[in-house]
């Protein structure tokens, strides 16, 4: 057991009085996994069971869910490059492969590290409980038929699984000739995945009701999607700057968040045009798509963390929910008028369980969604909520999950999380600049770092701030200044106040102006 190991090594050291071997991030990464697997198989899944939590939202996790290398999800209208994209990114070609401009993918593809080139059917797939495939059982054999592993030696894979899905069609017609929902499949991919691609091919950017669909279907995951406007090299200049317009404007009309979902605009395969007059565009954006691939395994344990906690506080929300429905239920006469009542009132029994247990707004589920779920149940039958197990899933929540992101996220070599070489600081300090902060950056830093998890003193962890810097794309050397600017306790992680320096600083550095050596007064 590697946990035991290596805590049996930290106390030896300590009763020879030596300096603990600091972890690696290897064992550091599964330290924390294996703490995630208690606190979810221990209190989070019997409360889910308990509680018919499948029934309203997600499958319950597998060991193979906890285990799995980070995933990328493919999705895409036929003909749009998915499979070629795959070819691209391993470099060679694989097992069970379908390319054409007509729908040649028919089935759900996971593309997967294996010694020698394989396809493993779905059925078999997904037999295996210590696999990320076992959930799929609940769509039936006839998805299972159109679901394939191949297994391919090639070394990308080693660090990630690249999952192909059927081109999305037009028609009503073949749609419903699948045989299994297509929709509710790509939202358990969904679920799952570490990366979702959006393939849309520049010739065809019409969105058709499917897609519409699964855009929907896939909106929760917002935060982990990526749009690729494929073949773009095979249009004009002109004609792209017109194309990626009318791109964002449709994704607008679906997607409803005040970002802009990133658009890379570039043409993933080996034949690419080098003749094109936007052809270092292009390399740039492919480039700027590759690292992000590339980080994935770095990020994948601190993301299935993340999904553990947005599950257990969807859980928390739904027992309260099932809860109060059940005491509000007759004892004898009036069950089907008062579950009609409630039912046509949904919306007004949310904000009462949300006001009596304090519950974040943003943690409960689609209203409409919820409803027509709750109309197959008597809700005399929900189980009665017992506190000690609430109280044991707050804990986990509030103590025991933020002690395993302070694993994750401890700096071995130093307390600033973009320190990688020993250049000095950069920049000069200008007295004429004003060093008040706005309030509107005060507002927004303020709910960004409100959204980040936090450890049991409110501190945020370095490699979440890291990655909300780098959003700037100002380099690694400025993003160091700012970090030991911001950060006074040098702990290698930070509170709000220092969260906000750090964006105000960025918001100078972006303007580029200079910045100071010192933290200027006003500031401190």
């Amino acid at each position: 057991n590697l946990k035991i190991t290596k805590m049996s090594k930290v106390k030896a050291d300590k009763k020879k009085n030596k300096e603990p071997e600091p972890l690696t991030l290897a064992d550091r990464a599964n330290l924390v996994i294996g703490g995630l697997k208690k606190s979810y198989f221990s209190t989070i899944l019997p409360l889910e069971q308990q509680f018919l939590f499948s029934d309203f939202h997600s499958t319950p996790l597998s060991v193979g869910d906890f285990d799995s290398k980070p995933i990328i999800l493919l999705i895409g209208q036929y003909s749009t490059g998915k499979t070629t994209f795959i070819k691209y990114i391993i470099g060679r070609d694989f097992p069970g492969e379908r390319i054409g401009p007509e729908p040649t993918t028919d089935r759900f593809m996971a593309v997967q590290y294996g010694d020698q080139e394989r396809i493993i059917p779905g059925n078999t797939a997904a037999s295996q409980p210590d696999k990320a495939w076992s959930g799929l059982q609940r769509f039936g054999v006839e998805f299972l038929n159109r679901f394939e592993c191949s297994e391919v030696p090639a070394q990308v894979l080693q660090e990630m699984i690249l999952v192909d899905t059927p081109g999305i069609l037009a028609g009503e017609k073949q749609r419903l000739q699948r045989g299994y929902d297509f929709v509710k499949t790509c939202r358990w991919f969904a679920e799952r995945a570490d990366k979702i691609l959006f393939l849309f091919d520049a010739h065809k950017l019409d969105i058709s009701d499917e897609c519409k669909r699964v855009i929907e279907a896939i909106q929760f995951a917002h935060n982990k999607v990526s749009v690729i406007l494929n073949k773009a090299d095979m249009i004009t200049g002109q004609e792209l700057m017109r194309v990626y317009g009318a791109l964002l404007w449709s994704l607008g009309k679906i997607i409803k968040t005040p970002e802009v979902t990133r658009v890379y605009a570039s043409s993933f395969w080996d034949q690419a045009k080098t003749d094109h007059s936007f052809v270092q565009l292009f390399k740039k954006e492919r480039e700027d798509l590759l690292n992000d691939l590339r980080d994935l395994p770095k990020t994948s344990t601190i993301s299935k963390v993340n999904e553990v906690v947005k599950r257990g506080k969807l859980l928390k929300v739904h027992v309260c929910i099932l809860n109060y429905l059940k005491n509000q239920m007759p004892l004898l006469f009036g069950k089907a008028k008062k579950i009609e009542w409630l039912l046509e009132n949904l919306d007004a029994v949310f904000v009462e369980v949300q006001k009596s247990n304090q519950l974040a707004v943003g943690d409960f589920p689609n209203l409409d969604q919820f409803r027509e779920q709750l109309k197959q149940y008597d809700f005399s039958n929900f189980p009665v909520m017992k506190p000690a197990k609430m109280k044991k899933l707050d804990l986990i929540l509030g103590q025991e999950i933020p002690k395993l992101i302070e694993i994750i996220t401890i700096e071995t070599k130093a307390s600033n999380p973009f320190d990688q070489t020993e250049i000095g600081l950069t920049g000069v300090v200008d007295d004429r600049h004003d060093w008040g902060i706005s309030v509107d950056i005060i507002s927004k830093a303020s709910a960004e770092f409100d959204a980040f998890e936090h450890n049991a003193q409110g501190r945020a962890p370095g490699i979440v701030i890291r990655n909300e810097l780098e959003k700037s794309k100002l380099s690694t050397d400025v993003l160091r200044n700012i970090w030991n600017l911001a950060s006074i306790d040098g702990k290698g992680s930070m509170d709000k106040e220092e969260y906000i320096v750090a964006k105000h600083l960025l918001a100078v550095a972006v303007a580029g102006k200079p910045l100071p050596s010192t933290l200027p007064l006003p500031l401190v």
